[in-house]
């Protein structure tokens, strides 16, 4: 399985990309392609997206957790790992030292 979540994708790109997933929503595409293909796409997309696109992937992999998580550009998402786990920052919470 391949998801792909864009903040924008070249016409190309984007018209290639609907030849593979399915878009439920706009720059947000998924797909239940084989791991070699999922490999191919994002190459695809590495070689063929300028930064701007800010892609995050997030394919499938047979081992724990059983998902790999790829940044390209500015995702307005920070990625982080934790103990091995990858994960997506969502909101900031400032550190208080009172106790």
């Amino acid at each position: 399985m391949l998801i792909v979540i864009a903040n924008d994708l070249p016409p190309a790109v984007r018209g290639r990309m609907k030849l593979w997933f399915i878009e439920p929503r706009p720059n947000v595409f998924v797909s239940g392609l084989k791991n070699a293909v999922a490999k191919k796409v994002v190459d695809y997309l590495h070689k063929h997206c300028p930064r701007e696109s800010g892609l995050m992937i997030f394919r499938y992999i047979p081992e724990t957790p059983g998902y790999e998580i790829l940044g390209l550009g500015d995702t307005k998402r920070n990625l982080t790992e934790f103990s091995g786990l990858q994960l997506i920052i969502e909101k900031q919470m400032p550190i208080s030292n009172e106790s």
